[in-house]
């Protein structure tokens, strides 16, 4: 039974990383959105096996490095294909080292998240999570994509800029909330947290897709937000502690 449980998990980050290499085929195609869109959706397995993990109670070492794995492949080498396929000066230097830079710096978040992982279960992540980067990304690419192939002339100069700023923000130690859990604990402990997630759900649904992109920006600026209103408060109240001072990021099997 105990096998059971532990394999359910699991076969959620196997369809993450299938997602992944799926996505990589579609690049070489040169499908973009539809490549986009399976990063898009490893994003959603990768949510799911950690909700299966905490209802079938089967988190484990395994299933965190399973999954860091996995995500390197859907949202580090993922985005970096993508970006190298699309990115209107991949071929220079210059575009070969913007390409990468999603899977050198989302490798090094991983393995920071791993060699600092305490418990399987806490509030939020240090850093932007190596998912939202890749999302924003993909999101960014169906949205200003052409109707053939390529980004329009906004979309290709908005990468460049985009991808290095994300990319710092994976290695940053800016904090940024996880995905509520849907209990009456959590609802209770974090009720505009699981407002704000309803109300994006909502527009997601009715927009068909298209708030997507703006969601994940929004969710990028939390990170930044976040800190200019915690030194604002204590540059106003320099004797006060931060609250948060004894949380610690969430396992990667609940990524």
């Amino acid at each position: 039974m105990k096998i059971t449980r532990a394999v359910v998990p699991s076969l959620f980050t196997v369809l993450n990383i299938f997602c992944g290499f799926l996505s990589l085929i579609h690049t070489t195609r040169g499908d973009y959105p539809m490549a986009s869109w399976f990063i898009i959706l490893a994003a959603i397995f990768d949510v799911l096996d950690g909700l299966m993990a905490r209802i079938t109670k089967s988190s484990s070492d395994f299933g965190v490095e399973f999954d860091s794995l996995s995500d390197i492949v859907s949202f580090g080498v993922a985005p970096s294909f993508l970006i190298y396929h699309i990115h209107p000066y991949a071929q220079s230097g210059f575009g070969i080292l913007l390409s990468s830079m999603p899977m050198v710096f989302g490798a090094l978040r991983l393995a920071r998240f791993n060699a600092n992982l305490v418990g399987y279960d806490k509030e939020f992540f240090n850093g932007l999570p190596i998912p939202a980067s890749a999302v924003t990304i993909g999101t960014f690419v169906i949205s200003l994509s052409l109707e053939g192939t390529g980004l329009s002339n906004l979309g290709a100069s908005l990468l460049a800029p985009m991808v290095v700023v994300l990319s710092l923000l994976m290695v940053s130690t800016l904090k940024y909330d996880t995905a509520p859990k849907f209990t009456r604990r959590d609802i209770q402990q974090h009720p505009v947290r699981f407002t704000i997630t309803i109300v994006c759900f909502t527009a997601i649904v009715v927009t068909e897709g298209q708030a997507l992109f703006p969601i994940f920006v929004l969710y990028i600026f939390s990170g930044p937000l976040r800190y200019g209103i915690k030194f604002l408060h204590h540059l106003i109240h320099p004797g006060s502690k931060d609250l948060e001072e004894k949380d610690t990021e969430v396992s990667s099997v609940d990524v």
